[in-house]
């Protein structure tokens, strides 16, 4: 007995196995703030696009960028893996308006995944202070923490899957620090850490100018720029206080580290080597915002 199977057939069944191979895949929800500061500092849609586009043939994992703001319906987090946020932050982050903190709260603690990248890590003490302690570890505090620009010299790191295949390197970006962080440092694991210069204490930072004496008195302390922590249903976090520069992209370092950290807040695996990616030529021009000078 011979079978023949209609066209249709066949394009029914490619379509389910398509559906069923999507299905399987991560869904990294990045989310990207609006038009912020002057050209080539705060490029949110810009930043994560690139990001995107250097994720796109990664195994197992799907990346949707939802740009200029918070997404437009509460759909768009249907399934999600992770949300990674970045963007303002303050009294006007997008995570703290509306009912907003209690639908993350909703899927953090059903184990998504959460990561907040440079602006996005400051959050009002009384408003989203203690749901990010819980969520991520840890947050900015205004006049706590501190906000200079100034080069960070990363040297040396933890033996974790975000920093796999990351090389030392020294990068200039309006680096926080001083963060307020969970009792104990419980569930957090520091990834970029340097030792801020005396100079860079005594200010002025970037807004507030300060100088802060309590950020005086830790002179020749170590500070940590990113890290990543245990979410409290189980999932994975991380923060980074980087990304004011656009073009700190193009450095292959810094981009490794968030690319890592993307897949591992995903629950993916990261590869020994780290996740490589080449920019083409022209590419930190493409997707900036229409800004004025």
């Amino acid at each position: 007995m011979r079978f023949s199977l209609s066209t249709a057939t066949v394009t029914l069944a490619c379509t389910i196995l398509a559906s069923l191979s999507l299905a399987a895949d991560k869904h990294l929800v990045l989310i990207a703030g609006p038009v912020s500061h002057p050209p080539r500092m705060h490029e949110f849609r810009a930043g994560c696009l690139l990001l995107e586009r250097c994720l796109a043939d990664y195994p197992g994992l799907q990346v949707h960028v939802h740009t200029n703001g918070w997404p437009a319906s509460d759909r768009a987090f249907d399934g999600a893996a992770a949300v990674v946020i970045y963007s303002d932050g303050g009294g006007g982050h997008p995570a703290i308006q509306g009912d907003r903190l209690r639908l993350l709260d909703g899927l953090i603690r059903k184990g998504v995944g959460f990561g907040v990248m440079h602006y996005a890590c400051e959050v009002p003490k009384d408003k989203g202070g203690q749901e990010f302690l819980a969520w991520v570890g840890g947050h900015y505090e205004h006049e706590y923490s501190c906000n200079p620009i100034w080069t960070a010299d990363y040297q040396a790191f933890p033996d974790h899957p975000v920093t796999r295949g990351l090389q030392p390197f020294a990068i200039k970006d309006e680096w926080y620090f001083n963060l307020r962080w969970r009792e104990g440092m419980r569930g957090i694991t520091p990834i970029l850490v340097a030792k801020p210069s005396d100079a860079v204490r005594d200010g002025p930072y970037v807004w507030p100018a300060g100088p802060y004496p309590h950020i005086q008195a830790a002179k020749g302390r170590d500070e940590i720029m990113m890290w990543v922590a245990d979410g409290p249903g189980g999932g994975r976090a991380f923060g980074f206080t980087g990304g004011h520069f656009h073009d700190n992209w193009g450095d292959d370092q810094f981009r490794k580290v968030i690319l890592n950290a993307l897949v591992w807040v995903s629950g993916l695996d990261v590869p020994a080597g780290g996740i490589a990616s080449k920019l083409a030529p022209g590419q930190l021009d493409l997707n900036l915002d229409i800004k004025k000078r």
